[in-house]
Protein backbone atom coordinates (compact mmCIF):
# COMPACT_ATOMS: atom_id res chain seq x y z
CA UNK A 1 0.00 0.00 0.00
CA UNK A 2 3.04 2.55 1.25
CA UNK A 3 4.34 2.12 -2.53
CA UNK A 4 1.06 3.02 -4.26
CA UNK A 5 0.34 6.18 -2.11
CA UNK A 6 4.30 7.28 -3.04
CA UNK A 7 2.74 6.82 -6.76
CA UNK A 8 -0.19 8.44 -5.62
CA UNK A 9 1.51 11.26 -4.13
CA UNK A 10 4.16 11.81 -7.23
CA UNK A 11 0.71 11.92 -9.76
CA UNK A 12 -0.31 14.85 -7.71
CA UNK A 13 2.47 16.76 -7.44
CA UNK A 14 2.59 16.36 -11.44
CA UNK A 15 -0.57 17.41 -11.83
CA UNK A 16 0.32 20.56 -9.82
CA UNK A 17 3.68 21.68 -11.51
CA UNK A 18 1.48 20.79 -15.04
CA UNK A 19 -1.01 23.07 -13.85
CA UNK A 20 1.10 25.51 -12.97
CA UNK A 21 3.29 25.57 -16.21
CA UNK A 22 -0.03 25.63 -18.45
CA UNK A 23 -1.00 28.79 -16.34
CA UNK A 24 2.45 30.30 -17.34
CA UNK A 25 2.21 28.92 -20.98
CA UNK A 26 -1.59 30.65 -21.66
CA UNK A 27 0.24 33.66 -20.08
CA UNK A 28 3.05 33.47 -22.80
CA UNK A 29 1.04 32.78 -25.37
CA UNK A 30 -1.01 36.64 -24.36
CA UNK A 31 2.50 37.84 -24.29
CA UNK A 32 3.51 36.53 -27.57
CA UNK A 33 0.04 37.62 -28.96
CA UNK A 34 0.26 41.18 -27.77
CA UNK A 35 3.75 41.38 -29.08
CA UNK A 36 2.95 40.87 -32.79
CA UNK A 37 -0.33 42.82 -32.65
CA UNK A 38 2.06 46.11 -31.11
CA UNK A 39 4.60 44.76 -34.20
CA UNK A 40 1.65 45.27 -36.85
CA UNK A 41 0.08 48.46 -35.44
CA UNK A 42 3.25 50.41 -34.22
CA UNK A 43 6.27 49.16 -35.91
CA UNK A 44 4.37 48.69 -39.33
CA UNK A 45 4.57 52.28 -40.00
CA UNK A 46 8.59 52.07 -39.64
CA UNK A 47 9.07 48.95 -40.95
CA UNK A 48 7.25 49.66 -44.37
CA UNK A 49 9.90 52.67 -45.40
CA UNK A 50 12.45 49.58 -45.98
CA UNK A 51 12.49 48.78 -50.04
CA UNK A 52 12.82 44.33 -47.75
CA UNK A 53 9.68 45.20 -45.90
CA UNK A 54 7.59 42.38 -45.57
CA UNK A 55 4.14 42.61 -43.37
CA UNK A 56 4.76 38.57 -42.48
CA UNK A 57 6.67 38.55 -39.08
CA UNK A 58 3.65 40.08 -36.91
CA UNK A 59 1.41 37.49 -38.14
CA UNK A 60 3.47 34.79 -37.28
CA UNK A 61 3.51 35.80 -33.60
CA UNK A 62 -0.17 36.56 -33.92
CA UNK A 63 -0.65 32.90 -34.99
CA UNK A 64 1.80 31.32 -32.31
CA UNK A 65 0.13 33.30 -30.11
CA UNK A 66 -3.12 32.08 -30.70
CA UNK A 67 -2.47 28.68 -30.99
CA UNK A 68 -0.36 29.03 -27.41
CA UNK A 69 -3.14 30.23 -25.68
CA UNK A 70 -5.98 27.69 -27.43
CA UNK A 71 -3.47 24.78 -26.55
CA UNK A 72 -3.38 26.16 -22.97
CA UNK A 73 -6.93 26.34 -22.04
CA UNK A 74 -6.83 22.50 -23.54
CA UNK A 75 -4.25 21.67 -21.55
CA UNK A 76 -5.74 22.39 -18.01
CA UNK A 77 -8.51 20.26 -19.12
CA UNK A 78 -5.93 17.66 -19.78
CA UNK A 79 -4.12 17.46 -16.92
CA UNK A 80 -7.34 17.31 -14.53
CA UNK A 81 -8.82 14.74 -16.58
CA UNK A 82 -5.23 12.70 -16.49
CA UNK A 83 -5.75 10.52 -19.43
CA UNK A 84 -2.08 9.54 -20.59
CA UNK A 85 -3.01 10.07 -24.09
CA UNK A 86 -4.02 13.09 -24.44
CA UNK A 87 -0.96 14.36 -22.24
CA UNK A 88 1.68 12.48 -24.64
CA UNK A 89 -0.72 14.79 -27.09
CA UNK A 90 -0.04 17.14 -25.57
CA UNK A 91 3.46 16.99 -25.06
CA UNK A 92 3.50 16.66 -28.66
CA UNK A 93 1.79 19.94 -29.16
CA UNK A 94 4.22 21.45 -26.77
CA UNK A 95 7.13 20.17 -28.91
CA UNK A 96 5.68 22.20 -32.56
CA UNK A 97 5.11 25.04 -30.26
CA UNK A 98 8.75 24.81 -29.65
CA UNK A 99 9.47 24.84 -32.94
CA UNK A 100 7.42 27.19 -34.23
CA UNK A 101 8.68 30.02 -31.13
CA UNK A 102 12.39 28.86 -32.13
CA UNK A 103 11.75 29.42 -35.89
CA UNK A 104 9.84 32.79 -35.48
CA UNK A 105 12.73 33.79 -33.10
CA UNK A 106 15.62 33.37 -35.74
CA UNK A 107 13.20 34.54 -38.59
CA UNK A 108 12.91 37.89 -36.66
CA UNK A 109 16.43 37.98 -36.14
CA UNK A 110 17.16 37.22 -39.93
CA UNK A 111 14.43 39.65 -41.02
CA UNK A 112 15.71 42.53 -39.20
CA UNK A 113 19.17 42.20 -40.72
CA UNK A 114 17.30 42.58 -44.60
CA UNK A 115 15.03 45.12 -43.35
CA UNK A 116 17.64 47.56 -42.23
CA UNK A 117 19.63 47.05 -45.85
CA UNK A 118 16.52 48.14 -47.88
CA UNK A 119 16.27 51.59 -45.60
CA UNK A 120 18.71 53.87 -46.94
CA UNK A 121 16.79 53.38 -50.85
CA UNK A 122 13.52 53.33 -49.25
CA UNK A 123 13.47 56.81 -47.57
CA UNK A 124 15.17 58.40 -50.22
CA UNK A 125 12.04 56.76 -52.58
CA UNK A 126 9.56 58.22 -49.99
CA UNK A 127 10.90 61.25 -50.08
CA UNK A 128 11.05 61.67 -53.96
CA UNK A 129 6.46 60.42 -53.69
CA UNK A 130 6.30 62.82 -50.63
CA UNK A 131 4.13 65.13 -52.62
CA UNK A 132 2.71 62.35 -55.01
CA UNK A 133 -0.94 62.12 -53.70
CA UNK A 134 -1.22 58.76 -54.51
CA UNK A 135 1.12 57.76 -52.17
CA UNK A 136 -0.09 59.70 -49.50
CA UNK A 137 0.18 56.57 -47.12
CA UNK A 138 3.42 56.84 -47.40
CA UNK A 139 3.84 60.35 -46.67
CA UNK A 140 2.18 60.28 -43.49
CA UNK A 141 4.25 57.94 -42.42
CA UNK A 142 7.24 59.68 -43.25
CA UNK A 143 5.90 63.03 -41.09
CA UNK A 144 5.34 60.53 -38.16
CA UNK A 145 8.68 58.88 -38.10
CA UNK A 146 10.57 62.71 -38.76
CA UNK A 147 8.22 63.92 -35.91
CA UNK A 148 8.87 61.25 -33.70
CA UNK A 149 12.24 60.15 -33.75
CA UNK A 150 13.34 64.12 -34.11
CA UNK A 151 15.04 63.63 -37.64
CA UNK A 152 14.95 64.75 -41.32
CA UNK A 153 15.64 63.67 -44.26
CA UNK A 154 17.33 60.24 -44.87
CA UNK A 155 20.94 60.98 -44.03
CA UNK A 156 20.45 64.76 -42.98
CA UNK A 157 18.11 67.53 -43.66
CA UNK A 158 19.67 68.67 -46.63
CA UNK A 159 18.64 65.62 -48.32
CA UNK A 160 15.19 66.77 -49.04
CA UNK A 161 17.16 70.03 -51.18
CA UNK A 162 19.81 67.43 -52.70
CA UNK A 163 16.78 65.14 -54.52
CA UNK A 164 16.56 65.11 -58.53
CA UNK A 165 13.52 67.61 -58.00
CA UNK A 166 14.62 69.66 -55.02
CA UNK A 167 11.50 70.05 -52.63
CA UNK A 168 11.06 72.01 -50.18
CA UNK A 169 11.44 71.00 -46.65
CA UNK A 170 8.57 69.36 -44.73
CA UNK A 171 6.86 71.20 -41.51
CA UNK A 172 7.56 67.60 -40.31
CA UNK A 173 11.41 68.59 -39.78
CA UNK A 174 9.98 71.27 -37.43
CA UNK A 175 11.27 71.89 -33.90
CA UNK A 176 8.07 73.90 -33.37
CA UNK A 177 4.60 74.16 -34.93
CA UNK A 178 5.08 77.25 -37.57
CA UNK A 179 8.78 77.37 -38.33
CA UNK A 180 11.04 78.19 -41.10
CA UNK A 181 12.27 75.07 -42.89
CA UNK A 182 15.16 76.63 -44.83
CA UNK A 183 18.00 74.76 -42.72
CA UNK A 184 17.72 77.90 -40.13
CA UNK A 185 19.49 76.67 -36.73
CA UNK A 186 17.81 75.84 -33.54
CA UNK A 187 14.38 75.87 -36.25
CA UNK A 188 14.20 71.95 -37.93
CA UNK A 189 15.68 69.04 -36.97
CA UNK A 190 19.33 68.31 -38.84
CA UNK A 191 19.99 65.04 -38.10
CA UNK A 192 18.88 62.29 -40.97
CA UNK A 193 16.65 59.34 -39.97
CA UNK A 194 18.41 56.53 -41.04
CA UNK A 195 20.63 55.90 -38.50
CA UNK A 196 17.48 56.96 -35.84
CA UNK A 197 15.01 54.64 -37.65
CA UNK A 198 17.52 51.93 -37.61
CA UNK A 199 18.70 52.62 -33.92
CA UNK A 200 15.36 52.26 -33.15
CA UNK A 201 13.98 48.92 -34.94
CA UNK A 202 17.55 47.51 -33.66
CA UNK A 203 16.79 47.72 -30.23
CA UNK A 204 12.54 47.01 -30.66
CA UNK A 205 12.94 44.45 -33.31
CA UNK A 206 15.76 42.82 -30.84
CA UNK A 207 14.06 42.75 -27.78
CA UNK A 208 10.93 40.71 -29.76
CA UNK A 209 13.36 38.25 -31.73
CA UNK A 210 15.19 37.61 -27.88
CA UNK A 211 11.53 37.34 -26.03
CA UNK A 212 10.87 34.46 -28.66
CA UNK A 213 13.87 32.82 -28.61
CA UNK A 214 14.11 32.75 -25.14
CA UNK A 215 10.36 31.82 -24.56
CA UNK A 216 10.82 28.91 -27.35
CA UNK A 217 12.32 26.77 -24.89
CA UNK A 218 9.87 26.84 -22.43
CA UNK A 219 7.76 24.44 -23.87
CA UNK A 220 9.90 21.74 -23.43
CA UNK A 221 9.67 21.90 -19.40
CA UNK A 222 5.73 20.98 -20.48
CA UNK A 223 7.00 18.01 -23.11
CA UNK A 224 8.93 16.75 -20.04
CA UNK A 225 6.10 17.18 -17.38
CA UNK A 226 3.13 15.96 -19.79
CA UNK A 227 4.83 12.91 -20.48
CA UNK A 228 6.17 12.02 -17.04
CA UNK A 229 2.84 13.22 -15.45
CA UNK A 230 1.47 10.25 -18.52
CA UNK A 231 4.06 7.89 -16.82
CA UNK A 232 3.20 7.78 -13.31
CA UNK A 233 -0.44 7.10 -14.52
CA UNK A 234 0.26 4.52 -16.42
CA UNK A 235 2.47 3.12 -13.78
CA UNK A 236 -0.15 3.63 -11.17
CA UNK A 237 -3.01 1.68 -13.31
CA UNK A 238 -0.81 -1.39 -13.08
CA UNK A 239 0.62 -1.27 -9.11
CA UNK A 240 -1.15 -4.04 -7.07
CA UNK A 241 -3.37 -1.84 -3.98
CA UNK A 242 -2.20 -3.76 -1.30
Amino acid sequence: MGKHLQTVAAMACMKSFLMVFNVIFWVSGVAILSIGIWMEVELHKYMEMSTEFSGTAPYVLIGTGTLIILIGTLACCCTVKGQPVLLYVYGAFLAIVFVLELGAGVSIFAYRAKLTDGFDKGLTRAMMNYHNDSNSQVSSDLDLIQKTLHCCGNHRARDWLDLPHALPIPPSCCIKDGCNTELEKDEIYTQGCYEKVIDFLDANIGIVAGAAVGIAFFPLLGVALSCCLASIINKAKYEPMA
